[in-house]
């Protein structure tokens, strides 16, 4: 139907509403649910294989592979992701590391005529295919090599040497010193590197110098991990060091390295779901919280949230109080989770921001918001945009300044002063003030430079496997325009090619996927209609009825709890989270609802 019937729109909105509180945990916040991952299931058989004295968590680890390979013989990143050659070869190194490979010779065997379709036969082709696959960055693909080394399925000199001595140096240094994987990576490149220079030593007088970085780059190892044990949160990195400093006997010559593997194999023990599998992540309780009580104020409902007080409080305590020892970074971040080994980034700062100022908090928070926007500032690279973690890391993929970070943060810094900044100017004798003006023109400008010639915007941490090269120009471009319309900026030239690409990009059905022609999701669709609302010109409002159309469909349909796998983990690993069908569709519908409300559209 193209006419949009407003008592649908309300009954769906209820319906996504009611889900939304339903998903909230009892201390007020939510947790979420990540995507169970076969990546991560494999790298922690692997490592508990080796740690030895794990049977029981190994064999349930076993079964869930076989149970969840792929119909063309490989293994995607989740249940719902389409195979590919890193997670295929470390599902094929845990059942070697695990010695099941005989007892499940038949899913070896597909795996490999998956591999040999896909990549070649020989263990030197899908070492160079694995290597080819991420380039430059080290981050994953040495990882990948080291565990099939260690199963006895590539040569360890088919495994590039990582310079881990470079982890002895101060951490201001990090990013001048060339490191060959990403800023989150410290770990892996101490902990293998060990293990790589273990099992094949460089010449003289490198050789030298490594052997003098062991002990000090393991008690940096030890400084850097989090009380969980978990590097991250997050299984595969986990693994990897565990696994790593096995293999090379770490933990029979150092205190520090038994400390490291002790706590990383409690992490990965506790970590395991009841199904036998583990999930890429803890969780993204900050992350989904921000989420959730943003989408509530978008929608103008967040006065309907009860034990707001509650939330605040449990908001307010996730900001970092002091210099981060994983990174270094300054106070006053936000990380994704409300556990240990969350590292504080620039998406989920400027969440919290907007969701301190969403939640209407008196002078009593005017402290961490001013320390959450100082945060961002310190953050902003040369080229005017915002990066995750680090600044001046650009190098690697994910170091690098990305377009919906750095609109998110504008929004972040933005919100509370809804009005033209340019326009109005602010008193720029104050220096909160002036840094704020500073920042806003530094990042339009950025985004102005990102821009796509066909009026898109690219996101880093999000794709779509559908998509060619992975891309997901619907969630980049959505989350730019929100800071162009919250911002005032809405007759930019930037602004209206982004809005036309977004209509321009619009399915047959009614839908957004990823970009033209890909599946239609919730997710995509929701992100879409929500900016679309207030962007789209009045001509073109039939178009964002049809996709307000699509969204309740899908959720009369029960597809609020049918998410898709659009989300990237570290490195393009591929995530999907409960949360997202959900907070992303009370966004949009609430939005409609409030409109109309409002004397609005229809």
């Amino acid at each position: 139907m193209n006419d949009l019937s407003l008592d649908r729109l309300a009954a769906a909105y209820a319906k996504a509403k009611a889900a939304l509180l339903a998903e909230r945990h009892h201390d007020g916040y939510w947790l979420g649910e990540l995507s169970t991952s076969a990546l991560s299931t494999a790298t922690a058989i692997s490592a508990l294989s080796l740690v030895g004295g794990h049977d029981a968590l190994v064999a349930g680890g076993i079964a869930w592979l076989a149970r969840h390979q792929n119909p063309d013989g490989g293994w995607g990143d989740t249940v719902k992701s389409f195979s590919n050659i890193s997670t295929t070869m470390l599902c094929r190194a845990a059942f070697h590391l695990a010695k099941q490979a005989g007892s499940h010779a038949d899913v070896l065997r597909r795996a490999d005529e998956w591999l040999a379709r896909s990549y070649g036969r020989t263990p030197s082709e899908l070492a160079e295919a694995i290597r080819k696959r991420y380039g430059k960055d080290r981050t994953f693909s040495v990882p990948i090599l080291m565990n099939c080394a260690l199963a006895g399925l590539v040569e360890w000199k088919e495994v590039p040497a990582l310079p881990f001595e470079l982890a002895c140096l101060p951490q201001s240094w990090y990013r001048f010193a060339g490191l060959p994987v990403v800023s989150y990576a410290l770990p892996a490149l101490i902990a293998i590197g060990q293990t790589i220079f273990h099992h094949k030593p460089p010449l003289l007088p490198m050789r030298w110098l490594r052997r003098l970085a062991i002990g000090p780059s393991l008690r940096v190892l030890q400084r850097i991990q989090p009380e969980s044990g978990g590097f991250l949160e997050a299984a595969p990195l986990t693994s990897f060091v565990v696994m790593a400093l096995i293999a090379c006997g770490a933990a029979l010559k150092s205190a520090p390295a038994k400390q490291v593997i002790d706590k990383g194999v409690e992490f990965l023990v506790n970590s395991v779901r009841p199904d036998g599998s583990w999930p890429i992540d803890s969780n993204l309780s900050v992350w989904v919280t921000t989420l959730a009580i943003n989408a509530l104020a978008t929608a103008g409902d967040l006065d309907s949230l009860p034990h707001k007080d509650k939330l605040l409080e449990w908001l307010l305590d996730q900001q970092e109080s002091e210099r981060h020892p994983y990174t270094g970074a300054e106070p006053g971040g936000w990380g994704w989770s409300h556990l240990s080994g969350s590292v504080p980034d620039a998406d989920d700062t400027s969440g919290s921001l907007l969701a301190l100022h969403a939640l209407r908090a008196g002078t009593e928070v005017r402290t961490a918001k001013r320390a959450g926007e100082q945060w961002l500032y310190l953050l902003l690279n040369r080229d005017g945009g915002v990066p995750t973690f680090c600044r001046g890391w650009g190098k690697l993929p994910f170091d690098r300044s990305g377009a919906d970070l750095t609109a998110h943060a504008v929004r972040a810094v933005a919100a509370g002063h809804r009005k033209d900044l340019r326009n109005e100017r602010l008193d720029v004798t104050d220096s909160h003030s002036a840094q704020q003006l500073a920042f806003t023109d530094a990042c339009f400008s950025y985004l102005g430079k990102q821009q796509r010639p066909d009026g898109s915007w690219l996101p880093l941490w999000f794709g779509n496997q559908h998509a060619p090269d992975d891309i997901n120009p619907t969630y980049g471009t959505s989350r730019v325009l929100a800071a162009y319309r919250d911002l005032g900026y809405v007759s930019w030239p930037a602004c209206q090619r982004g809005v036309e690409y977004l209509l321009n990009s619009q399915n047959d059905n009614g839908g957004w996927g990823g970009c033209k022609g890909c599946p239609s999701t919730i997710e995509e669709t929701a992100l879409a209609v929500e900016v679309l609302l207030d962007l789209a010109p009045p001509e073109s409002q039939p178009a964002v009825d049809r996709g307000l159309n699509w969204l309740i469909d899908r959720i009369e349909a029960a597809g609020l709890h049918d998410p898709a796998p659009i989300g990237f983990y570290f490195a393009k690993l591929w995530y999907f989270e409960k949360m997202y069908p959900i907070v992303w569709s009370v966004a949009a519908l609430g939005r409609r609802c409030k409109k109309h409300v409002a004397g609005g559209i229809g």
